[in-house]
């Protein structure tokens, strides 16, 4: 698990990159032919770990309500993001992966509803599933970014 960890911790890293070198406007913008932006992409991928990691073991999330029905599979950008927005979804971007290792640490994910993914048609059983899936999602969603980058 420590491996997928950090590989989750690298993919954050990308994506904390991808919010600080594009502005505001940029990551609000959603160019013709695309669903979505830059910040929704980013938001989508923590709902989605907390999704998996947390709600499918039936623990509690770190995000909102509100923000997994902004963000969750199926969603699209409802308007612009606010700067502090981006800064939540910033800061989310490693606060919730430090904490599922601390949860991991502690011992704290016992059940696991299995999932099957739509993305591969793949059932999830197990926390550790999940965050190898995880891994496999946010390398989905960052090459939808690098798309989006070139028209931004």
């Amino acid at each position: 698990m420590h491996t997928s960890l950090q590989v989750t911790i690298a993919s954050r890293g990308l994506l904390q990159k991808f919010i600080e070198s594009h502005t505001l406007e940029q990551l609000n913008r959603i160019p013709e032919g695309f669903k979505n932006n830059i910040i929704w992409n980013i938001g989508h991928v923590v709902v989605t770990q907390q999704l998996l990691a947390y709600k499918l073991s039936g623990l509690e999330m770190m995000v909102t309500d509100d923000m997994v029905s902004k963000y969750q599979k199926g969603s699209a950008p409802q308007g612009n993001v606010s700067q502090e927005e981006v800064e939540a979804i910033k800061n989310l971007l490693f606060s919730t992966i430090t904490k599922t290792q601390d949860d991991l640490h502690k011992g704290l994910f016992q059940n696991y509803m299995e999932y099957t993914v739509s993305t591969a048609n793949y059932t999830l059983k197990s926390i550790e599933d999940a965050m190898q899936f995880n891994n496999f999602h946010e390398g989905i969603h960052i090459g939808i970014i690098l798309q989006l980058k070139k028209f931004v």
